[in-house]
């Protein structure tokens, strides 16, 4: 009895004590401590800190990568949550280090184009080494940070360079765009953006989705505990239809000229090479160039940032005889076989109209006009035609129209006729107008995407196709691939019979014509055309002599073909920029690539094009029963 006595007075007085702890605690947590946890709960913030998505991939059309991502260290200045003058912060800073003149002139450069809490970049691709350093001494500089992020790659440099653009840092007017746009949300946390090119018109599908990481932090910004994630979504992969190989076999051949070529496949409207000299390296944009660079990028006299192929604006010269033949053939003004005297000069009205090559080319019927390249046949046909029928014919083979690429900055050009001269000068059209048009000149200006287009509608015998550069694009999300085709497919109105006459006149020129040269031991045949664009206007009479003119006052030379001539399986066009007679300038380009994708013949090294491996009949141990 007196043991059960003792065990309830213990049991009375432990959890009194219990109870009595309890009270005490919770006066010190609801009286003393009250404003003080107060402040800190209501201080404690949750906060949604963006997680980059990984950018899509862009690949040639054989999955080779044209354009990657990598993850890499770099040290990043917040001006705002800084404590002393930018100079100064990284004077020291250098001293922890290596900071180059460079990297400080980019600074300041993404400094100038940032927002004003973004963190900048001041030295990129830390090593281990280097971070270590940092790390030790990062007390002493207050808004510096060391960051982990995601930064772009073109791993072939200056190759297909104007095709596949850049990504720069989001401007102001990038901002604008996004918030117009309402895409604030897809913006948070990033930092870059596609700004020309591929990068620029594929940005919505390259770009991806960010997530988010949610988390409860101290008003100082301390971590308390983490509370959700949403994972981001990763861009989609774009396979273009550009063939890599090819693309370099061209550059090669172009050598140090300037100038544009474009390769499409007639049959699908893939363009299979898309090449702008001179040109420069991407990778030069991707973290912020640096104000020389970028003073000696722009200011060039020789335009490495102009994309020449689709926006630069040239006479086409005698590229564009093939063409005024199929309208005089099918307005009926001529013949197969209506025949001129070409004594090397046109009058008209007391005006001579001379033949660029100064030779008499005798008596010419329209096969041998093409094959020959006269002028005064052209001229008489012009004059015949009229402006506004040729205007009429060219429209719909594109030239002066936008061809609808998908790829932004597509430049119009100008298809000419008495209402459009009305408009830009306010002057009536002269007979003398009509008569340039005949051989490419006048008020013709067209962009080499426009010539390419009209000769690979030639070569599919007249049916266009819109001309792309995505092939296919991939969603990692989904696992599904999307094929890209065409987007529109016309008839030209034009007789099938005359469109034949037309192809089979322009593999006289690669036969025995004024491109047998450069085709000489060819084994396939070619249609082709040459052209030589006058750049500045000569007195009448005068002769043209390169030597004596400035290079940049120099013809251009350009050339279209496309191959086999029965059967096409590339059409391309190619401009040189006063490079002279397009026999000699342009034809030698169009060679190599013609041998390369038909033969897969080339001095670089490089296998054949997929599909003529393909075709490569196996070795008898591979070949299956």
């Amino acid at each position: 009895m007196a043991e059960f006595r003792r065990r309830g007075i213990f049991a009375v007085f432990f959890f009194g004590l219990c109870f009595l702890i309890l009270v005490g605690r919770f006066v010190w947590l609801q009286v003393i401590c009250h404003d003080q946890y107060t402040t800190q709960a209501e201080s404690n913030r949750t906060v949604s800190i963006p997680v980059q998505a990984s950018r899509g991939l862009i690949m040639d059309r054989n999955g080779i990568i044209l354009a990657r991502n990598y993850w890499s260290y770099s040290l990043e200045i917040t001006p705002t949550e800084t404590e002393e003058k930018l100079n100064t912060l990284i004077e020291r800073l250098s001293k922890v280090i290596p900071i180059s003149q460079t990297d400080i002139r980019r600074f300041k450069r993404l400094l100038s184009e940032s927002k004003r809490f973004d963190p900048v970049p001041i030295r990129l691709d830390l090593t281990e080494d280097e971070m270590a350093r940092f790390l030790v001494q990062k007390w002493r500089f207050p808004g510096v940070e060391l960051a982990s992020r995601e930064f772009r790659q073109y791993p072939f440099g200056q190759i297909g360079a104007h095709l596949l653009g850049y990504m720069g840092r989001i401007s102001e007017s990038d901002a604008k765009r996004i918030e117009k746009d309402g895409q604030e949300e897809l913006y948070r946390g990033a930092y870059n953006i596609g700004k020309v090119g591929i990068e620029r018109t594929y940005e919505d599908a390259l770009r991806g989705q960010p997530g988010f990481s949610v988390l409860e932090v101290t008003a100082g910004g301390r971590p308390v505990r983490y509370l959700e994630s949403t994972p981001s979504v990763p861009g989609k992969n774009l396979t273009l239809s550009i063939d890599l190989n090819l693309q370099k076999v061209v550059e090669k051949a172009f050598g140090a000229e300037a100038g544009a070529m474009i390769a499409i496949d007639p049959s699908t409207g893939e363009i299979l090479a898309f090449v702008s000299k001179p040109t420069y390296d991407p990778n030069l944009f991707l973290n912020g160039i640096d104000y020389d660079t970028w003073n000696q990028l722009n200011t060039s006299p020789r335009k490495p940032l102009l994309n020449r192929a689709m926006r630069g604006i040239y006479p086409i010269g005698s590229t564009y005889k093939p063409f005024m033949a199929l309208a005089g053939l099918q307005y009926g003004v001529i013949t197969p076989s209506t025949t001129i005297n070409d004594q090397g000069v046109y009058e008209l009205g007391g005006h001579k109209f001379r033949d660029a090559a100064k030779v008499h080319k005798g008596i010419l019927d329209l096969r041998r006009s093409i094959t020959v390249s006269s002028d005064i046949y052209y001229y008489k046909l012009a004059h015949d035609l009229g402006a506004e029928r040729i205007h009429d014919f060219m429209e719909p083979w594109g030239f002066g129209q936008l061809t609808g690429i998908d790829l932004l900055g597509e430049q119009q050009g100008i298809l000419p006729n008495a209402a459009w001269k009305e408009k830009q000068y306010k002057k009536p059209w002269l007979v003398g107008d009509t008569i340039s048009l005949g051989i490419g000149q006048g008020y013709n200006a067209f962009t080499l995407l426009q010539l390419a287009h009209a000769v690979a509608t030639l070569a599919d015998r007249g049916v266009a196709l819109q001309p792309h550069l995505v092939r296919s694009i991939y969603d990692p999300k989904t696992h599904k691939s999307t094929e890209m085709e065409s987007t529109y497919r016309k008839e030209m109105p034009v007789s099938k019979k005359n469109i034949e006459f037309i192809i089979d006149a322009m593999t006289t020129v690669t036969q025995n014509g004024t491109a047998a040269g450069a085709f000489r031991g060819a084994p396939y045949i070619a249609a082709g055309k040459t052209g030589t664009a006058q750049v500045v206007g000569i007195a009448q009479g005068a002769r043209y002599n390169a030597a004596a003119i400035a290079k940049q006052h120099r013809d251009h030379g350009l050339f279209i073909s496309f191959a086999p001539a029965a059967k096409p399986r590339i059409a391309l066009a190619v401009l040189v920029e006063n490079g002279g007679f397009g026999a000699t300038a342009a034809a030698p380009i169009a060679r190599a690539a013609l041998d390369y994708w038909l033969l897969g013949k080339n001095s670089l090294g490089l296998p054949p094009p997929q599909y003529l491996r393909d075709q490569s009949p196996k070795p008898a141990a591979e070949a299956k029963p």
